[in-house]
């Protein structure tokens, strides 16, 4: 899993018969303390999230295993929405909190 935060949404009308139905995210990762880390990537949202939100999302092969994914050509999917992230006793974010 990956840690991420949602930083836009991906609108796509057309689309093989098999995504309709699906949303796609801009997912960029982050580190523990929320700055970007590599590339953004394309993630179908399997959970609601939205613009801000801290989110888990997984590639490959593991992308195929939520419900909303099953047997469908995706390569990332956002599985998670985060509450809180907590290291060593030291809050790093809470959702509600953002700025």
């Amino acid at each position: 899993m990956i840690l991420a935060k949602v930083i836009g949404t991906v609108v796509s009308t057309r689309k093989t018969d098999s995504m309709t139905g699906l949303r796609f995210m801009l997912a960029q990762p982050v580190d523990m303390n929320g700055e970007p880390t590599g590339a953004a990537v394309v993630a179908v949202d399997s959970v609601g999230c939205g613009p801000g939100e801290w989110v888990l999302f997984a590639t490959g092969s593991s992308a195929r295993q939520t419900e909303a994914t099953n047997n469908r050509p995706c390569d990332a999917v956002i599985m998670a929405i985060v509450d809180e992230v907590e290291i060593g006793g030291e809050t790093r974010y809470r959702k509600g909190d953002e700025a």
